[in-house]
């Protein structure tokens, strides 16, 4: 599945693109800030995701320029618990331009194209960026604060929890740019 966006484009990942993968996520910056990513993130976990298959109903792709086609993230959706959870991360180098907000809310159009009806996110506490990303897509803290483990950290740390009705908040992500 493909998707382009304004600026991105969104596809899947290749086997060829690991290096790029890499490129972009290789920062303790970036993994820090992720539930599932490791630190240090090597070559092989770059070269294991990009192999990793996907599951039709629950995508993710990489985030590349769509000018360039130089891969500056990823992005997708994912079962979590018993949610349908929205996850993204861009390059340090690519941070302040708007991306993540831009590439998440393809994503979101994509999830409610495949019949997904509500979804979920969190944030480190100490990631701020990323709630204000959130915000702006539509979603409402739930009011939940709970520890989420971070593989790149090692640990548990403290993560507010989102929700977005893709029903009843079908323009919202739209409206907020």
């Amino acid at each position: 599945m493909f998707h382009r966006s304004e600026r991105l484009l969104l596809r899947p990942p290749w086997p060829e693109d690991w290096q790029q993968v890499l490129g972009g996520i290789a920062d303790e910056g970036v993994v820090r800030n992720l539930a599932r990513a490791p630190w240090p993130y090597e070559p092989r976990h770059a070269r294991d995701f990009v192999r990793k298959p996907i599951d039709p109903r629950h995508p993710r792709f990489l985030v590349a320029r769509a000018d360039t086609g130089q891969v500056i993230g990823c992005t997708g959706i994912d079962q979590y618990e018993d949610e349908v959870e929205l996850g993204y991360w861009i390059a340090r180098a690519h941070w302040g331009r708007g991306y993540a907000t831009e590439a998440a809310r393809a994503v979101l159009d994509i999830a409610r194209m495949l019949g997904h009806r509500r979804i979920v996110a969190s944030h480190f506490l100490d990631n701020p960026a990323s709630g204000r990303v959130l915000r702006k897509l539509g979603f409402v803290p739930t009011g939940a604060v709970r520890e989420r483990h971070s593989c790149g950290r090692g640990e548990a740390a403290p993560a507010a929890e989102y929700a977005l009705d893709l029903e009843a908040d079908e323009d919202v992500g739209m409206r907020a740019a």
